[in-house]
């Protein structure tokens, strides 16, 4: 550790062996507050790189509880960042339940909000669904119902190393990166929304640094950590280790929609309530067309090989056809919320 903070005071990368090294000291609670400050405030006054995101990521994945998916090259997961300048409703978690109505599974990593009004831990809870499932029951909502939300305070009890240093901090670090590149079931097809565009390309380097199969990086131009159906989106495109840039343009697949005031977001049972609308086919139009775009992001990656324009298709056919209300129907079913909970 002291070696690592050292090097950093220079102003020298680690590499990943020693960044893995270091947050292994962190996650086993053998750092001192003082020694963890100076290792994530050395890095970002430093500037992270690639590597040294990865070599953290591996130290949380080490440390983590991990859910045994009888085949996590088939799951997807829909989890960013966090904290874009719009806050709006919970576009990722509505577009889970679209995902998974297409037949694809999803193994959904969350938190509850730190900063908005509604994470996705507490939206699910208020549509009457229990976050806090062990390994083993969880497994098997996801078997049996083809989504399954990962509490990330249940699966990763050694980030509470790091809580109140990072609290008392104030200011982003690695930490805010590492949470959606450690899921806890091990998936390597992900889409992941991102509120700093500059974070974007270290977070896209590091997925392909780390072997993901197909995942999306993005970040809408007007702030928002999802794909936006106003404006264009940038895209950073991980796939066979090498990423690609590109933007994204709702008009393209006939899903763009000017009012951005209708995402707006809200408390978790106003939120909710907007997605149950949404499923029972009354939403607003801007609203059907944020989850849409999110949700066909997330097939676009699942092994399924279909084009985004196919995945779109999918997603407005499990829309329709009901599919994906009857996923919120059998998930509340299989991990009904607990009122004491």
């Amino acid at each position: 550790m002291r070696s690592a903070i050292e090097q950093l005071a220079r102003g020298v990368s680690l590499d990943r062996e020693a960044t893995a090294a270091a947050f292994g000291v962190v996650m086993r609670g053998h750092a001192t507050a003082v020694q963890t400050a100076a290792l994530l405030m050395g890095l970002r006054a430093k500037g992270e790189t690639a590597d040294e995101l990865a070599g953290a990521v591996l130290a949380l994945r080490c440390a983590m509880v991990t859910l045994d998916a009888s085949d996590p090259g088939l799951l997807v997961d829909t989890c960013g960042t966090g904290g874009g300048r719009v806050g709006t409703l919970n576009i990722s978690t509505a577009a889970a339940f679209v995902v998974a109505g297409a037949g694809v599974p999803v193994a959904k990593h969350g938190n509850r909000s730190y900063t908005s009004r509604s994470g996705s831990a507490d939206v699910l809870e208020a549509l009457g669904i229990e976050i806090n499932l062990p390994p083993a029951a969880a497994g098997e909502v996801l078997r049996s119902v083809g989504l399954t939300f990962l509490f990330a305070p249940t699966y990763h009890p050694a980030m509470r190393h790091v809580g109140p240093v990072r609290k008392e901090l104030g200011v982003p670090t690695i930490m805010n990166l590492l949470g959606p590149l450690a899921n806890p079931a091990g998936v390597t097809r992900q889409v992941v929304g991102v509120a700093d565009p500059a974070r974007a390309e270290l977070v896209a380097g590091t997925l392909a640094a780390l072997g993901a199969h197909h995942a999306l990086v993005l970040h809408a131009t007007v702030g928002m950590d999802e794909i936006s159906p106003s404006g264009s989106t940038l895209i950073w495109e991980v796939q066979g280790g090498e990423v690609e840039r590109w933007e994204l343009d709702p008009a393209g697949y006939g899903l763009e929609c000017g009012d951005l005031d209708a995402l707006a977001g809200g408390e978790p049972e106003d939120n909710a309530a907007r997605i149950e609308r949404l499923f029972s086919g009354e939403a607003d139009k801007v609203v059907r067309c944020a989850v849409l775009l999110n949700a066909a992001a997330a097939l676009y990656v699942s092994g399924n090989g279909w084009s985004l324009e196919e995945a779109v298709k999918r997603g407005e056919e499990s829309l329709a056809s009901g599919a994906a209300a009857r996923v919120l129907a059998r998930l509340r079913k299989a991990a009904p919320r607990r009122e004491n909970a």
